[in-house]
């Protein structure tokens, strides 16, 4: 096996392609933390801990789910189930992953190196959730809500609680989605007696969940834009965000699940990159 093939297996392995729709939210808590333009290295080395904590989150979740995923006919194929990598070096990667982390944290500044070890803990905890509580999409949330909370603190340099209302906007965004895409695997977590609001409530009950969420993470990012005083621009955007929100909820029904695929590849990606677009506009015109 060549090198090539070796290493693109690995960025198959954590969805490479997935960090570029999570990085958006955590250089929006950088910019929104002093409504300005963080410099380029602070943003270079939010960038880097950002793709070495996702790295390491998602090798922990393969590794974690390994045997879960060879018996569920969607997730079979991926790397480890599929034997196309062992965990050996799947467990390299995620200590390599780790230190790159950790590498690009101690450039930031020392509050960011107190609170590094929480995000870390999340993502070893997530990936068991699924086996004991049907809340474990929304601990999904707020594993990913942390990092526009930390993208805040790495500009400040202190606790602030606004970034919280952003985190908790995110977590409420992703929590509700992952509700909608668990769908998906609703007759396999039943049968492997996982852990989803789907499997313990049904689809209809999943897809007002996912609704609910969407409409209070909504909320919370026009009361982030209240409290720090954001401007026309910013809630223009926000009311992009909130129509795309609203077409992702719409084009997913209880009797057709075929768009799942549609809502989370394209609109999801293009709700960050609108939402990061809107607080550009508002810092820098």
């Amino acid at each position: 096996m060549s090198t090539v093939v070796y290493a693109r297996r690995f960025v198959s392995l954590v969805k490479f392609e997935h960090t570029l729709f999570a990085l958006p939210f955590a250089y929006s808590g950088a910019i929104l933390a002093e409504v300005a333009v963080p410099s380029a290295s602070r943003l270079a080395w939010i960038t880097v801990a950002m793709v070495g904590a996702r790295s390491l989150a998602m090798s922990l979740n393969r590794l974690i789910d390994a045997e879960i995923d060879a018996r569920n006919p969607r997730t079979a194929r991926r790397e480890l189930p599929a034997g196309h990598l062992a965990p050996g070096p799947v467990w390299g990667f995620a200590a390599a992953s780790l230190a790159v982390f950790l590498v690009a944290v101690w450039q930031l500044p020392p509050i960011t190196h107190w609170l590094c070890p929480i995000p870390v803990a999340a993502f070893v905890f997530y990936p068991y959730t699924k086996r004991f509580t049907w809340l474990c999409h929304f601990i999904l949330g707020a594993s990913i809500g942390i990092s526009p909370i930390g993208a805040w603190f790495a500009v400040t340099g202190r606790f602030d609680a606004d970034p919280f209302i952003l985190g908790a906007a995110v977590a409420l965004w992703i929590g509700g989605f992952d509700v909608l895409y668990a769908t998906a695997d609703i007759a396999i977590d039943r049968a492997q007696g996982l852990y989803s609001i789907p499997a313990r409530f049904g689809i209809p009950a999943a897809l007002v969940t996912t609704r609910a969420a969407h409409l209070m993470s909504v909320a919370l990012l026009v009361w982030l834009g209240v409290v720090l005083s954001l401007g026309a621009p910013y809630f223009l955007g926000l009311a992009v965000v909130a129509g795309l929100l609203a077409l992702e909820n719409a084009i997913v029904h209880a009797d057709d699940l075929s768009r799942l695929q549609t809502a989370f590849f394209t609109l999801n990606g293009l709700i960050s990159v609108v939402y990061l677009a809107a607080i550009l506009a508002d810092v820098l015109l």
